[in-house]
């Protein structure tokens, strides 16, 4: 079956065209049109907004606005977003970095969505047509969500406090087996004055590693200080099982990556 397609030049027109049944918007199609080519009858049209806004990234006074429809291609060669390069990377080959977007990202099932846990450890905004949602509350609903994200915004993480891993079998650019993102903040005597970790694979969408945060504050990234954040790193989490790895396994293989991460 042909999938219709239409091209509107603002939001507003293309959230309106997405109202009608089987339409789905189109960002770079790397999840969309792969659904419909595997068979997915649930989609008849494909809505799409050529609007400039979606396609800019802003970097100003420490804050970065990141339109929808900026590839990963575009963030890893930025030269303001060196920070997020290797988790830009960390999405696929050349190829679907040229095409995958951060609006489509954060719709991404496990193993993949690589980038939006990054996102959430930098404790993102979500832009959309009808306003704008912290990260952590549009992952847990964007099943439900018919709203066109417009944009990510975040404060611009400080020298060496973000930090970011993605654990593969297939290198360089196979499936998650987990991936890490860590923005964290050391007073003067070296202790974790702030923690934000968040864990892909982990669950069905990335998800916060609030224990393990929790149990690295007032500690030193040291083997010993960092102990009882891996003891707690498993707290809450329901891995997925899938071609690549078990639950089990991707569980037990947490804390040893976590653990090289926070020592890195």
């Amino acid at each position: 079956m042909a999938l219709a397609l239409q091209t509107f030049a603002t939001v507003k027109d293309a959230n309106a065209a997405l109202k009608a049944a089987g339409t789905r918007y189109l960002g770079g199609g790397t999840l969309v049109v792969r659904a419909a080519n595997e068979g997915d009858v649930s989609v008849s049209g494909l809505i799409r907004s050529t609007e400039p806004s979606l396609s800019t990234i802003a970097v100003a006074d420490g804050k970065v606005r990141i339109g929808a429809s900026v590839t990963m291609a575009a963030i890893a060669r930025h030269p303001d977003l060196g920070a997020l390069a290797k988790a830009a990377r960390a999405v696929g080959g050349p190829a679907i970095r040229n095409m995958a977007t951060v609006g489509g990202n954060l719709f991404a099932p496990a193993p993949y969505g690589d980038f939006a846990v990054a996102l959430l450890a930098l404790d993102a905004i979500v832009g959309t047509d009808n306003g704008e949602t912290p990260v952590v509350t549009f992952l847990a609903e964007r099943d439900g969500s018919r709203a066109i994200v417009t944009s990510v915004s975040f404060t611009l993480p400080k020298a060496d406090s973000f930090r970011f891993l993605k654990v593969s079998r297939v290198k360089p650019k196979g499936v998650s087996v987990l991936s890490i993102a860590a923005v964290l903040q050391q007073a003067p005597d070296g202790t974790v004055s702030s923690a934000r970790i968040a864990l892909g694979c982990m669950a069905d969408r990335p998800m916060r590693a609030s224990a393990a945060e929790k149990a690295l504050i007032g500690r030193k990234l040291t083997k010993d200080g960092i102990a009882p954040a891996l003891a707690a790193a498993g707290d809450g989490i329901a891995p997925i099982t899938d071609p690549i790895a078990s639950a089990w396994y991707r569980a037990e293989v947490l804390p040893v990556h976590l653990g090289r991460l926070l020592l890195a």
